[in-house]
């Protein structure tokens, strides 16, 4: 994986949806896969990339965070298998890994 700012969403056990920033997805990701990204995916493991959209500044991927945050599940769920989801196109290992199907 190459390193890429972005907001990114992951599938936790229990089926809740946890959204973040990163500029280093690769690392970031290793964290919250080995329980060490943050209390809450720590909690619900296992966890699963699920959507990645890349951002230009840090300060763009703050805000865009915050506007996944606030909407609902549904509009989350568009979010994964829209259009806007970059992981299909940069990340296409991870892509495959993802049920469809939730």
């Amino acid at each position: 994986m190459e390193r890429q700012m972005g907001v990114y969403m992951l599938l936790c056990g229990g089926g809740t949806l946890y959204t973040g920033w990163t500029n280093d997805l690769e690392r970031r990701l290793s964290a919250h896969m080995s329980g060490h990204g943050c209390k809450y995916t720590a909690s619900h493991q296992p966890v699963q990339l699920v959507y990645f959209e890349p951002q230009p500044s840090r300060s763009a991927a703050l805000r865009r965070e915050a506007a996944i945050k606030r909407l609902p599940r549904a509009q989350k769920q568009a979010l994964i298998f829209g259009p806007s989801n970059a992981l299909p196109f940069l990340f296409p290992e991870k892509w495959a890994t993802i049920d469809k199907n939730q």
